[in-house]
């Protein structure tokens, strides 16, 4: 098991946690309010929590493979809807499993 995690400083976290989870929920399973979100993923499942700093994004896949493909479903779909911020992809960290 991979876990990756990463964090974007905005004041739209919460904007942007429900509509990735929107956006996703016509794909796959998916449950969310204002501050969490769950997203099935189909490389790996992968958790939002939003506040009032920011996005926090946590994902978790069986292999390396898997795992880059689940940043760039959410890199991607965030770049469309943070593009008024300027943003160009979270710094992903790998953490211990």
């Amino acid at each position: 098991m991979l876990i990756t995690t990463a964090r974007y400083p905005t004041e739209h976290g919460s904007k942007y946690l429900q509509q990735l989870c929107k956006h996703f929920s016509h794909k796959t399973d998916v449950t969310f309010d204002e501050t969490t979100g769950t997203v099935a993923l189909q490389p790996g499942p992968a958790t939002l929590t939003a506040d009032a700093e920011g996005l926090s994004v946590r994902i978790v896949a069986e292999d390396a493979k898997s795992l880059i493909q689940a940043r760039y479903v959410i890199d991607s779909h965030l770049v469309n809807f943070a593009f008024r911020e300027g943003f160009t992809g979270l710094d992903w960290v790998i953490e211990a499993a």
